[in-house]
């Protein structure tokens, strides 16, 4: 299945990747558990600690995604932690956003909104976490509104951006009043065929070669990773997730920003 990355595997080749596969299991546990952070950790360690193009990271990352996101998606719909409606909104305009990023990133420098985006993560972050310090042990939640505009926008800044789905979603769903657990499975199950979408994309306009020996490592840690997230967010009382959200939101969205403008 891997031939084209890694097409003779030596004892070298697994001690190479055995920093990949614990990326790829700590990333997709955060992920698994808070609805985003698995492309911010990758992607960031892949063009920063290993200088790997943008848009051949970003392809890395997305046809790792394919997979830990689709044993995500089981082990979510699993633990019942699915919204089956916001799903149904959700789906086909991140689909339609991740060609349209991906079509971007392949052709031209999409890098120069991300500073901004980055700010209005950090500002979203910082938001969640007032709103979990004043969140009552039994608050009521509400269905989102604003979903498709959403779901297009996350899906085109995941896509050019090599991550950003989970921040983008997952932290403005729960703005608008959303129930955590629900919110995060639906965006971790909607987002296997937003990266399946967009690995499609990059290998129409790149080719397989955009695809590095890493995403193998990843792909393996990720895997392994999948279940314990969606366990860990049915198990996570709603106050404790929002919190853990808007810390990793704001940390993770510091720290990009901080590399955009260095």
């Amino acid at each position: 299945m891997f031939s084209f990355l890694l097409p003779e595997l030596t004892f070298a080749h697994i001690e190479a990747l055995a920093p990949f596969i614990a990326v790829g299991f700590v990333a997709q546990v955060v992920d698994g558990a808070l609805g985003m952070a698995f492309g911010v950790i990758t992607n960031t360690l892949l063009v920063s600690v290993i200088g790997i193009a943008p848009a051949r990271a970003s392809a890395s990352v997305h046809l790792v995604e394919t997979f830990t996101t689709a044993a995500s998606a089981v082990s979510h719909i699993a633990q019942r932690n699915v919204d089956w409606r916001l799903f149904a909104r959700l789906v086909l305009p991140g689909m339609l956003g991740g060609i349209l990023g991906a079509y971007l990133l392949a052709n031209i420098d999409g890098s120069v909104a991300r500073p901004f985006v980055m700010a209005y993560l950090v500002g979203i972050g910082v938001y969640l976490l007032w709103r979990a310090w004043r969140m009552d042990h039994g608050a009521e939640h509400k269905p989102a509104k604003v979903i498709a505009p959403l779901g297009l926008v996350g899906g085109f800044l995941d896509a050019a951006g090599g991550g950003g789905w989970g921040p983008v979603v997952t932290s403005n769903l729960l703005v608008q009043g959303t129930e955590p657990r629900r919110t995060i499975g639906t965006v971790n199950t909607a987002e296997f065929f937003l990266t399946s979408t967009i690995s499609l994309t990059f290998v129409a306009t790149l080719g397989l070669q955009a695809f590095t020996i890493a995403a193998v490592g990843l792909i393996i840690g990720g895997l392994l990773a999948a279940p314990i997230g969606a366990l860990l967010v049915k198990r996570i009382p709603a106050k404790r997730l929002l919190t853990m959200v808007g810390i990793v939101l704001v940390a993770t969205s510091v720290f990009s920003l901080w590399k955009a403008l260095a």
